[in-house]
């Protein structure tokens, strides 16, 4: 299926099934927000790296608008649908402030393995622990998927991106778990340094070597 969509882009990356709160401030996309709300369609959010829109993005539906203010700003509620593949940008609409795009909707497989999911979870609770924060996750442990968790791993911008673009759940949970088995050494040594320097100049308490 292909079609015509209105277009927000930005240097941010929204999974499918992820909920997105934005404030809208700039005259093109107060038009797109009120125009989708009122005609109930969806618009799309292709990543921005680089100053460049990327290929692929997210189709964004929006559940509610929490606030208007005086000037026409909003406070709205999204929610990510599908992925899309931007075909062709349309800079300059007839009548409308906002860009478009042409796109598709490549099928994307979102079945994975529960086992693997789980060493996922294991090493995001320990990467978290290692790190001191608690980031509560949006579901019970056996509801969650590789979309669900992609924010709590710590990936750049571009490694984000690089699994929106992984059509497949069982390569988006490989791509999670390779990440952590990287990271987490590092965060570990990292730690490891953190206490040696802690100890510099301190009194230590240490036993001498016994030659004999």
């Amino acid at each position: 299926m292909t079609n015509f969509i209105p277009i927000f882009p930005l240097s941010i990356v929204v999974y499918p099934h992820e909920n997105l709160n934005l404030h809208i401030f700039e005259a093109k996309y107060k038009q797109l927000i009120k125009e989708c709300y009122d005609q109930k369609k969806l618009f799309g959010m292709p990543v921005v790296i680089n100053n460049k829109i990327q290929e692929m993005g997210t189709l964004l539906e929006i559940t509610e608008i929490t606030k208007e203010y005086e000037n026409g700003e909003m406070d709205i509620k999204t929610k990510g649908t599908k992925v899309f593949r931007v075909l062709e940008v349309i800079d300059s609409v007839p009548e409308k402030l906002y860009s478009g795009a042409i796109v598709n909707y490549p099928y994307n497989h979102e079945h994975g393995k529960r086992l693997l999911m789980d060493k996922v979870l294991g090493g995001i609770k320990q990467l978290h622990k290692l790190l001191k924060v608690e980031k509560p996750l949006p579901k019970s442990k056996d509801e969650l998927w590789s979309y669900d968790v992609a924010h709590t791993v710590g990936l750049t911008l571009e490694e984000e991106y690089e699994l929106l673009t992984l059509l497949n759940e069982l390569q988006r949970q490989e791509y999670l778990k390779r990440h952590l088995s990287k990271v987490i050494p590092v965060v570990t040594e990292m730690e490891s340094l953190k206490e040696k320097i802690k100890l510099n100049g301190h009194f230590k308490n240490i036993s001498g070597f016994d030659i004999s």
